[in-house]
C-alpha cells in the first residue's frame, strides 16, 4: 500500500513541475513554429504516457530545448518544401508519430543501454551547443522580431536587426531574464520562470506597450491530427522518416542523460530500454494530436523530485496540472509578450551550457577539447546529429590511438638473459648462444590499431633463430590483429626465423586454428601455454644445431 507521504510528495512534485513546465511549454511551442498550444499538447501527453510506460518513476518529460530546435528545423524544412504550414502538416505530425514508433522500436532492440558509450566531450559540446542555439534563436523575439530559420541567418542578420529595436520588447526580455534569477532569491515558494512569466505579462498589459503577443490559444481537449498523415506527398517520405529518425536519436540520448542524473539524486536504477518504449508511445501520442516531441526534462525532473516527488505518479499529476491550466486559463496566456517567452528561453540556453566543460577546456587532453569544440560548432552552425557522429568518430580514433600507443609502449623486446630473470627458468645457455632469440613480450589487445605498429617492430628485429612472442597480457585478437601476426610469421619464415607463441588464450587459439595459422605457419610445438616449455623447447633445437 502506497505511503501517505509518498502520496503527498508526488502531488506537491507533481504540481510543482507542471507549473514550472507551463512557461517552457508555451515558449518551445512558439519557437517550434507550431503555436503555443503545441508545446502545451506535447508536454500534456508526452508527459503523461512516458511517467505511466516509461522507466524512471521520478522523470518529468515534455518538449525540450534540443528537440524543439531539431524540430523547428524540421518543421521550417517541411514549409519551405510545400509552400506553407497548413500544407505540411500532415508531414509534420507522421514525423512526430514515426520518431515515437522508431524510440520504441529502439527500447525493443535494448539499445538504451548503449548511451553510457557516447563519451563526456561529445555530450558538453553537444549540450553547450544546444545552449548556444537557443540563445541565438532568441536574439530576434528579444528585440520584437520574427526568429530567422538557421543560426546562420541570425549571424547574417544580426546587424541590420539591431538598428531597428523595440525597445518595449527588449525591456520584456531583459526583466524577465532578471526576475528569473533574483525571484529565487526572494521566496522558492513559486518557480521564477511562473513568477517572471506572470509579473511581465501583467506589466505589459497594464502598460500597453506595443509588442508580439503570443495570440489565441485554443482551449479544451487537443483536435486529432492523425489523419493528416495522409496527405503527404511522395516527395516527402524519405525526409519525414529520416527527420523522424534524428529525432528519435536526440530524444532517446536527451532522455537517459536526464534519466542518470535523475537516478544520482534518487539513488535509483532506471530502466533505460523500458524509458524509450514510454517516451516513444508519448511522442507518437502526441504527434497524433500535434503535440510538439520532446524527452526527459532535467530541470523540470530535480524540480519533482526536491519538491517530493517519488513515483510514477508525480509525472501523472504534472500532465494533469498542464491540462486544467490549459482548459482554465489558456485564454489569458494570448496576452504573454513573445519578448517574455524569449527571456525566458534564455535563461534556458544559459541553464544548458556545459560550463564545467568550458572552464576545463584548457586543461584537458587536447584531443577530448578538441572533440568538444568541433562538436559544439557542428552542433551550432550544421546538425546536431552531424555533430554527435562527427564527435563520436573523432573521440573512437582519438581512443584507438592511445590504446595502440599504450600497447606499443608497453611491449618490450628483451633478450635471453633478461627473460631468464623474469621467469623460473634459469638454464644458462652457453655465450655461443647468445643473440639467437628474442622475445617480444605484448600488453594489450592487439587489434586494428595496434597492428600496423606490431608490423613495424616486427621489421627491425635482427636475424636470430628463434623469435618468442609472449601473449599472456593479450586480452584478445581482432581480424586486423590476426592477420598482422600471420604477416608477421610469414615474414619470420622467409628469413628462417622459427616463431614460438606462448601464452594464447582460448580466444586467440581458437582464432588461429580457425584460419589455419596453426598448424600451417605454426606447428603444435612451437605454441606453448608455459614460458618454461618454450624455453626448455629452444634449448634442446639450439643444442641440437650447435652439436
Amino acid at each position: 500500500m502506497m505511503k501517505t507521504s509518498s502520496v503527498k510528495g508526488d502531488f506537491f512534485g507533481g504540481l510543482t513541475a507542471g507549473i514550472v513546465a507551463l512557461p517552457l511549454a508555451l515558449a518551445f511551442g512558439i519557437q517550434s513554429g507550431l503555436g503555443a498550444e503545441a508545446g502545451l499538447y506535447g508536454a500534456i501527453l508526452l508527459g503523461f504516457f512516458a511517467a505511466v510506460f516509461g522507466g524512471t518513476k521520478t522523470q518529468i518529460s515534455g518538449p525540450t530545448g534540443p528537440m524543439t530546435v531539431v524540430s523547428a528545423a524540421t518543421i521550417a524544412g517541411f514549409i519551405a518544401t510545400v509552400g506553407d504550414l497548413q500544407t505540411a502538416l500532415g508531414a509534420i505530425v507522421a514525423c512526430f508519430v514515426i520518431a515515437g514508433v522508431f524510440q520504441i522500436l529502439m527500447g525493443l532492440m535494448k539499445i538504451g543501454t548503449l548511451i553510457k558509450f557516447i563519451p563526456y566531450p561529445v555530450i558538453s559540446g553537444f549540450m553547450s551547443g544546444i545552449g548556444v542555439i537557443i540563445i541565438l534563436l532568441q536574439l530576434f523575439p528579444a528585440i520584437g522580431q520574427p526568429a530567422p530559420s538557421s543560426t546562420i541567418e541570425v549571424v547574417k542578420q544580426i546587424g541590420p536587426a539591431l538598428g531597428n529595436i523595440n525597445l518595449w520588447a527588449l525591456f520584456y526580455a531583459a526583466l524577465t531574464i532578471a526576475v528569473i534569477y533574483i525571484f529565487p532569491k526572494i521566496t522558492k515558494a513559486i518557480p521564477g520562470t511562473l513568477a517572471a512569466l506572470i509579473l511581465v505579462t501583467i506589466l505589459s498589459v497594464f502598460l500597453k506597450s506595443d509588442v508580439p503577443i503570443i495570440g489565441s490559444i485554443p482551449t479544451g481537449i487537443p483536435p486529432f491530427r492523425g489523419d493528416e498523415m495522409l496527405t503527404i506527398s511522395a516527395e516527402l517520405i524519405t525526409k519525414v522518416i529520416l527527420a523522424g529518425a534524428t529525432l528519435a536519436a536526440l530524444g532517446s540520448i536527451d532522455s537517459l542523460l536526464t534519466s542518470v542524473v535523475a537516478d544520482n539524486v534518487t539513488k535509483t536504477k532506471h530502466d533505460s530500454n523500458k524509458e524509450l518504449i514510454g517516451q516513444g508511445i508519448g511522442n507518437a501520442v502526441a504527434g497524433l494530436f500535434g503535440g510538439l516531441p520532446g524527452a526527459g526534462a532535467t530541470m523540470r525532473t530535480l524540480v519533482n523530485i526536491r519538491s517530493g516527488g517519488s513515483t510514477r505518479i508525480s509525472g501523472v499529476i504534472h500532465s494533469i496540472t498542464l491540462a486544467i491550466i490549459l482548459l482554465a486559463v489558456g485564454q489569458y496566456a494570448s496576452l504573454i509578450p513573445i519578448s517574455v517567452l524569449a527571456g525566458v528561453l534564455i535563461t534556458v540556453g544559459l541553464g544548458i551550457l556545459d560550463y564545467k566543460g568550458i572552464r576545463h577546456i584548457a586543461k584537458v587532453p587536447r584531443a577530448d577539447a578538441a572533440i568538444m569544440i568541433i562538436v559544439l560548432l557542428v552542433t551550432v552552425f550544421l546538425d546536431l546529429l552531424t555533430a554527435v557522429g562527427i564527435g563520436m568518430v573523432m573521440a573512437a580514433f582519438f581512443f584507438m590511438k592511445k590504446m595502440s600507443d599504450l600497447v606499443e609502449e608497453k611491449t618490450r623486446v628483451i633478450d635471453i638473459h633478461e627473460a631468464q630473470h623474469q621467469d623460473s627458468f634459469s638454464m644458462q645457455l652457453p655465450i655461443a648462444m647468445q643473440g639467437k632469440v628474442i622475445i617480444k613480450e605484448l600488453d594489450g589487445p592487439l587489434f586494428f590499431g595496434f597492428a600496423s605498429g606490431f608490423q613495424r617492430m616486427a621489421e627491425k628485429f635482427p636475424d636470430v633463430k628463434f623469435l618468442v612472442i609472449r601473449l599472456e597480457k593479450v586480452p584478445f585478437i581482432d581480424q586486423t590483429g590476426l592477420y598482422a601476426l600471420e604477416e608477421v610469421i610469414l615474414s619470420m619464415e622467409r628469413r628462417n626465423i622459427e616463431v614460438i607463441l606462448i601464452g594464447v588464450n582460448d580466444q586467440i587459439e581458437s582464432m588461429l586454428r580457425r584460419i589455419n595459422l596453426v598448424p600451417d605457419l605454426v606447428e603444435e610445438d612451437s605454441l606453448y601455454k608455459r614460458f618454461d616449455d618454450a624455453m626448455k623447447h629452444i634449448t634442446i633445437k639450439l643444442a641440437a644445431t650447435v652439436s
